[in-house]
């Protein structure tokens, strides 16, 4: 353990019943939690400036060998992670809010802060957060710093989300993280108790094992993407020296409301004060906000279409290729192997940060040729990402109608299919009529299912709802993702004639993040 949490006496974890002294006195653990009450969430990172400043690091490192990223887990470490997921489990799901850093503020002290023993790049937005994120630890790691990107939600396994140099943490560091970290969970938890309230949510928790991983590895940076909104994410603990914002539309209505000022108030909420905000492209409404927002705080800040952005764009096998302006000049022959025009302005985004991270201007840039490689060699699952051939089966992890709308002018854009069915499915507090609205142009046929999760759609109403979109001769109903993908295969290869070649036909896979990451299982495709 490289970071430096306090000292919990012996007995404080045994039992729910008893507190720091092993006498059950509950007063005592709310006066341990008090002492951890302290820390000032306006301090702020680096913020952007030179490389010397960047990669100042605050916490202790020990000479323990670094943790190795992309070990293969054996039986014993995934029964093990299972045991830990279903322990996790048991606390508040990522769909339960109660707005308040207390919680995660309260864990990370006690912990010794480990977020503040690197610096941070924090990511925030409605869509094209965790493409951003992926984006920018892989130029990082290419520049040859080590990394540590924290994303959510997972496609297929959670440790997807804690992720060191690009790879996912193996199942065996994952659940030592968890129980060396599990002890000043509890601590907190019995003080929220004793105080009437909830305790560490999950997301809280992983955040906290995200930093101690980090922490532990050590990483020269890390990379946070936000849950859910922007000021009261348990990752704002953090103060990102640089904030990449990306699209902000309407999402998670039941938590942040419709209103779009105030959605983007939220995400705001990640720039801080002296930091630098780099923005997409932005309704006029976010864009105001965003900027407010940056004045307040004394931000710098850089805008796409502006400061950077895409200059020439392409189709090409596989992907696109770019020309794109940084904030140090420009950078050709980009070949970037994924689909769509939202993909390059993902791109654009993800390079300015990374050029502000190490203090890029005018005068200087990032070397060409490792800009290049890192986007060369980039791989997204589950977006718009090809699974299979005869017929082509592709996912997507788009899950509202901006990021089906923006998949769907991918499709159309990249793609040349003879008839393109739809596999999808949708949770059930999604927009699903405004998602089904956005595929229908490019779909000739719909499967409408549902995913293992407690939060899906019933396939039944969705199917009601495709009815709407598509009429009844375009609408399949399958309870689940196997028959479904079964279904729409078998009708991908349908052909009206029969001198027809079979050849040309498409399965588009999207709805939901479960969704892509079911699919992806049952094609044969492991996490990553």
């Amino acid at each position: 353990m490289r970071y430096d949490p306090w000292t919990i006496p012996d007995g404080a974890y045994s039992s729910s019943e008893t507190d720091a002294a092993g006498d059950g006195d509950a007063d005592e653990i709310a006066q341990l939690l008090a002492m951890a009450g302290g820390a000032d969430d306006t301090a702020s990172g680096p913020g952007g400036g030179a490389l010397a400043d960047a990669l100042v690091r605050t916490g202790p490192v020990d000479d323990a060998a670094t943790v190795p990223a992309g070990e293969p887990d054996d039986a014993s470490a995934l029964a093990d992670l299972a045991a830990v997921e279903l322990e996790l489990d048991r606390r508040w799901p990522e769909t339960r809010i109660a707005p308040s850093l207390d919680r995660i503020r309260a864990l990370t002290e006690i912990l010794g802060d480990p977020q503040r023993s690197y610096p941070v790049i924090g990511v925030a937005g409605t869509n094209g957060k965790s493409s951003v994120t992926r984006m920018i630890d892989a130029l990082l790691t290419r520049i040859g710093l080590r990394t540590g990107r924290y994303t959510s939600p997972h496609l297929q396994r959670v440790t997807e989300r804690i992720a060191l140099d690009g790879a996912p943490l193996p199942a065996r560091r994952y659940v030592d993280t968890w129980h060396e970290i599990a002890p000043y969970v509890g601590v907190v938890d019995r003080a929220q108790e004793h105080r009437g309230g909830p305790s560490c949510s999950k997301f809280e928790v992983l955040t906290a094992m995200a930093f101690a991983a980090f922490a532990d590895a050590p990483v020269d940076v890390a990379v946070l993407e936000t849950g859910l909104g922007g000021s009261w994410d348990a990752t704002n603990v953090a103060d990102a020296a640089v904030a990449a914002i990306t699209p902000i539309g309407v999402d998670h209505v039941a938590y942040l409301g419709s209103d779009l000022a105030g959605i983007a108030r939220e995400k705001a909420g990640i720039i801080k004060p002296g930091s630098v905000a780099l923005l997409a492209q932005q309704t006029p409404e976010a864009a105001q906000v965003l900027l407010e927002r940056t004045v307040e705080v004394g931000a710098e800040v850089a805008r796409a279409g502006i400061e950077f952005g895409v200059l020439e764009r392409s189709v090409a096998v596989g992907g696109q290729q770019l020309t794109l302006r940084g904030l140090g000049g420009e950078y050709d022959d980009i070949y970037l192997p994924l689909f769509g025009e939202h993909q390059a302005g993902n791109a654009a985004l993800a390079l300015a940060t990374v050029e502000a991270f190490f203090g890029a201007g005018s005068e200087r840039r990032l070397d060409l040729e490792a800009v290049q490689d890192a986007f060369a060699a980039l791989r997204i699952p589950g977006r718009l990402e090809r699974l299979r051939t005869a017929p082509t089966v592709v996912v997507d992890a788009a899950h509202n109608p901006h990021g089906a709308t923006a998949a769907a002018s991918a499709v159309r854009e990249e793609f040349s299919f003879r008839r393109l069915v739809g596999v999808v499915a949708i949770m059930g507090d999604k927009d699903a009529d405004g998602i089904l609205a956005a595929l229908e142009p490019i779909l000739d046929e719909v499967v409408v299912t549902a995913v293992t999760s407690d939060r899906a759609m019933d396939a039944d109403e969705l199917g009601g709802l495709a009815v709407g979109r598509f009429g009844a001769s375009r609408v399949v109903v399958e309870p689940r993702m196997d028959a479904a993908l079964e279904t729409a295969i078998g009708l991908a290869e349908e052909v009206s004639e029969p001198d027809e070649p079979v050849s040309g036909g498409g399965v588009l896979v999207i709805g939901s993040v479960v969704a892509a990451g079911e699919a992806r299982t049952l094609l044969g495709r492991g996490p990553r």
